[in-house]
């Protein structure tokens, strides 16, 4: 089956007429010439399925009844729509079923077949339709085929770069680390460490980017458990690293809100762990992700350990308050200071948007 470039239909189609009548096929072939139209002629089904294979068939005109067979023979043969031309189906008998039967067997259109002048212009009319139709729906498949291809494309570029970005951003976390392992003031050191985990939080979310095939979007549960895992490996000393337990609601967020959401984290981790346990004996972190009422989530991470000044700690002055406050805006959301009897806790209370979505557990 040819398919033309120009938007109109065409006039000019190679048409397959299958009718064991050779007089009534011939006159159907002088009439549809006129239109400019070519019309070649078989006279059963397997001539009819050697010529569509032979390839250069636009449409077929199938006659119901032909010797030793029907219309609805030679349709089941020639196979579901798709990989063969359009058919019209001709057809000598009025009665609707026939017509109701052979647009279910397979036909595109059909045309009662009489010997009047008016049969002629409905076949030509219904042939031009049926091949119309089909070349659109095929230039439509086309064009949906090459968006996906250019989808799977981008997102595969797209994966490339996040892929890249998450290697360089390690590869700087752990230049970070090693330096913050020669230095000898152990404030320079604390410091490098601090940054090493706000690099590590970054880079985690592009490391994460295509955890559910979603472009753009990040499985907190996901993310934030690498990162709980992550951080107090690289921040704590020795044997001295706290416990770490999580609880995470299956929440997705887009990438901008991933990547304040894992600071925020990481700035509250790195704080319990330089400030909760000052013995260094251990203790547990606690990191939870629940879903609230109102299209609203809940970030909290606390502790047991000596506890600290709210004024000190969320509304100071250092750069790790700076960075929290900044941060919470940025998610047009909260950060507060829960009461609690022993420790810390600090919760971080946001919206979720269009974007985000909350998964099936």
């Amino acid at each position: 089956m040819t398919l033309p470039c120009e938007a109109e239909g065409r006039t000019d189609l190679n048409i397959l007429f299958v009718d064991d009548d050779e007089t009534f096929a011939t006159l159907v072939r002088k009439r549809l010439a006129l239109r400019g139209h070519t019309v070649e002629t078989v006279a059963n089904g397997d001539a009819a399925l050697a010529r569509i294979a032979g390839g250069g068939v636009d449409v077929v005109a199938l006659d119901h009844s032909l010797r030793g067979e029907t219309g609805f023979d030679i349709m089941e043969r020639m196979g579901p729509r798709g990989p063969r031309p359009p058919i019209v189906y001709v057809t000598a008998d009025s009665d609707a079923r026939t017509a109701v039967a052979a647009l279910r067997g397979g036909a595109d259109e059909y045309v009662v077949k009489e010997g009047r002048d008016e049969f002629f212009d409905l076949l030509s009319a219904a042939i031009e339709h049926v091949y119309e139709r089909w070349r659109l729906k095929i230039l439509n498949d086309e064009q949906e085929q090459a968006v996906r291809e250019a989808r799977d494309r981008a997102e595969m570029l797209l994966h490339e770069v996040n892929h890249r970005v998450a290697n360089s951003l390690g590869l700087i976390a752990a230049m970070v680390r090693m330096q913050a392992n020669l230095v000898t003031d152990p404030a320079a050191a604390q410091a490098l460490q601090e940054t090493q985990a706000r690099i590590t939080a970054v880079g985690g979310v592009h490391r994460r980017l295509y955890m559910h095939n979603r472009v753009g979007l990040v499985a907190l549960d996901d993310y934030l458990g690498a990162l709980a895992t992550e951080l107090p490996a690289s921040l704590a000393e020795g044997d001295a690293a706290p416990t770490v337990r999580t609880e995470f609601a299956p929440i997705t967020v887009c990438t901008d809100k991933a990547v304040s959401i894992g600071m925020i984290v990481g700035e509250l981790v790195t704080n319990a762990i330089k400030y909760a346990y000052p013995d260094r004996a251990g203790g547990e972190i606690r990191i939870t992700l629940q879903r609230e009422a109102d299209d609203g989530a809940a970030l909290r991470v606390a502790d047991d350990g000596v506890g600290f000044d709210p004024d000190d700690a969320a509304h100071g002055t250092g750069l790790g308050s700076k960075i929290l406050k900044a941060l919470s805006q940025n998610l047009q959301g909260e950060i507060v200071n829960e009461p609690v009897a022993r420790g810390a806790c600090v919760c971080l209370r946001f919206k979720l948007d269009t974007r985000d979505s909350v998964d099936a557990a």
